[in-house]
């Protein structure tokens, strides 16, 4: 019956979102309203469908871990360097004069008691990390100066809930036991110090070896195993320091942003972020509190209206007096104002320790779930109303910000890095053009780096793959592969999910190449002909002809032999018809090169001016 129930349950989740989401972006909500809206649907306030929603939210907690590894994936540790100001700087200010604003105002109206008021201030100055960075991520601007701010205030206050655990106890009234078997003074100390000592070495030394090794077995369920055991250990060690799990594996996503698997990292953990993070909004919405809404309807409204105000007004003075553009110190306030998942524990802690009583703690709980909700909301109208105005001309910060693809990634992309690849990665580099370079052979992508050529390793058949590779707002890809089966699949995967890319490709042979004719390839080029031809140029050079002669024979040939390819291309499955005209063809061609070393006058010849219409495909 167990098994039943949850299956029932996973049925009436993945519905709801089957449902609401394609629903709410079609209606430009965008996704994150879309789970909540279904969350509220199937909640107990509501259709009834679930009830207590505690046990999923403790799995889609998880989605948020995820998450933020994606996040350190795309953070080089020098990149992290550079945002310690964001980090540390704006995200301490951001914590003590949202905590002090609200715990001022709750102490002012209600008069609770000073300690209570610190503990509510505490809790509420956190944001939501999930719903941020996922809406923020969506809508394209977690790049912009507000969206990179955003991310260091968000990433500072998964830090700061330690402390803030640490200092609850310190408000309560009665004091606090500690937990038997815990860890305490300068033994904790030791042992956080040693664990992100632990986590450098083993990423730094241990992660490389193994991810090679694990990509050597070309098992690739396997590689997607070692990407959810390194983002679960993580958390798992964190967890056991009481420490965010969330910030273990952002710490494990920041020693992996250098690897030459960083690629196909992100795209196995994609997937069951995705999901995860889905089912964390869609619990958020089923535990809003309807039956206390609707007790204390204009209480509530008046709390959240006041929260959202104040925490904005602190955010936007911040936004000020680090001098943000104008627009992105609206995007900044906006995005944090609300409360945070985080809050869910601290509340519930905070009523476990008696600093804040039951009632008071349902209000909170009903709050924060409340401006999470809004959050949305409130982006969709910075979206709407608040940025155009701010996007009038060419030199406003925010057209300049977006006039960029949000993709930061280089303008092509090398799929295979073998001999072949690396010539044309070499002579675009050379020329200035930045190259992305994918390569699923882990002995040659070991090979590459031991040159210090930055290149990575991945299944470029994988849509996600090349979306996380920078297909997106990529120009070309270049696809090296003499895998006939693999490169077209690649192509296929090319031409469905991203048909504005140019593709240049490598043929093996002829057959390889009609195959990528017929797949819609426009540039295709066999990997023999020219290396061929120079060979047999020089070799008529050593027989006696003329340089020029040899070089106009091999020009005369590699013409017609690219005419003799295009016109054989609809026999090309059917064997006897495609040799009968390859005869044909072949006897044309010695006939024209006879006739041509008949020709005295060579200096007349129109090819030595310009190349062929036909020999430009090739």
């Amino acid at each position: 019956m167990e098994d039943a129930s949850f299956l029932a349950q996973a049925v009436i989740f993945l519905g709801a979102a089957v449902i609401a989401v394609p629903i709410a972006t079609r209606l430009g909500l965008g996704s994150v309203l879309g789970y909540l809206l279904a969350g509220v649907a199937i909640g107990p306030s509501a259709l009834g469908l679930v009830g207590d929603a505690s046990d999923e939210m403790h799995v889609a907690e998880f989605g948020v871990a995820l998450m933020l590894f994606l996040i350190g994936l795309e953070l080089q540790p020098r990149k992290l360097w550079q945002l310690r100001g964001a980090i540390f700087g704006t995200g301490s200010a951001q914590l003590l004069m949202s905590a002090a604003a609200i715990a001022g105002v709750v102490l002012a109206l209600f008069e609770p008691g000073w300690r209570s008021s610190i503990a509510i201030g505490l809790i509420l100055a956190l944001s939501s990390t999930a719903i941020v960075l996922q809406s923020l991520s969506e809508k394209g601007l977690l790049k912009t100066q507000g969206g990179r701010s955003a991310f260091g205030v968000l990433l500072f206050q998964d830090i700061a809930v330690i402390p803030i655990l640490a200092l609850l106890p310190l408000l309560a009234v009665t004091p606090v036991e500690a937990q038997e078997g815990g860890l305490s003074g300068w033994r904790y100390g030791v042992a956080v110090i040693g664990t992100i000592a632990a986590f450098a070495i083993t990423g730094r030394y241990l992660l490389g070896p193994l991810l090679r090794l694990i990509a050597g077995s070309q098992v690739r369920e396997m590689f997607t195993v070692t990407a959810l055991l390194i983002v679960f250990a993580a958390a798992a060690v964190m967890s056991w320091l009481d420490l965010s799990p969330a910030l273990g594996t952002f710490l494990a996503g920041v020693l992996l942003a250098e690897s030459e698997f960083r690629h196909e990292l992100e795209a196995d953990i994609q997937p069951f972020k995705g999901l995860l993070l889905g089912l964390f909004f869609i619990t958020v919405g089923a535990s809003l509190n309807f039956a206390l809404i609707a007790e204390y309807p204009l209480l509530l409204l008046g709390l959240v209206a006041g929260l959202v105000l104040v925490k904005f007004v602190v955010l936007f003075t911040l936004a000020h007096i680090l001098r943000m553009s104008k627009g992105e110190d609206w995007l900044f306030a906006l995005s944090l104002a609300q409360a945070g998942e985080f809050g869910f524990v601290l509340v519930s802690f905070s009523t476990q320790i008696q600093v804040l009583d039951v009632a008071a703690g349902s209000l909170l709980v009903a709050m924060i779930a409340l401006t999470m909700a809004l959050t949305p909301v409130l982006l969709l109208v910075y979206e709407q109303l608040i940025q155009p105005r701010f996007i009038s001309g060419p030199d406003s910060p925010l057209a300049t910000d977006h006039s960029a693809p949000v993709d930061s990634g280089s303008p092509v992309i090398i799929i295979g890095y073998g001999r072949f690849g690396q010539i044309v990665g070499r002579l675009l580099n050379a020329c200035g053009f930045g190259t992305t370079l994918l390569e699923r052979n882990a002995e040659q992508l070991d090979l590459v780096r031991r040159y210090g050529i930055e290149a990575y390793y991945g299944d470029a058949s994988r849509e996600d793959l090349l979306r996380s590779a920078g297909a997106g707002n990529a120009r070309l890809v270049i696809l090296t592969l003499s895998d006939q089966a693999a490169s077209l699949e690649i192509v296929a995967q090319l031409r469905k999910y991203f048909p504005h890319l140019t593709i240049l490709a490598r043929a093996r042979n002829r057959m390889h190449q009609y195959a990528l004719m017929e797949a819609g390839v426009p540039y295709i080029f066999r990997e023999t002909v020219d290396s061929a031809l120079s060979i047999g140029q020089k070799a008529l050079e050593l027989l006696g002809l003329s340089p020029l002669r040899a070089r106009r024979a091999a020009r005369r040939f590699k013409q017609h032999d690219q005419r003799m390819l295009e016109a054989l291309f609809p026999y090309w499955r059917n064997e006897s018809q495609h040799i009968a005209q390859t005869r044909i063809y072949r006897e044309q061609l010695l006939q024209a090169l006879q006739e041509d070393r008949r020709d005295k006058d060579l200096h007349l010849d129109h090819y030595w001016e310009e190349a062929h219409p036909l020999e430009k495909k090739q």
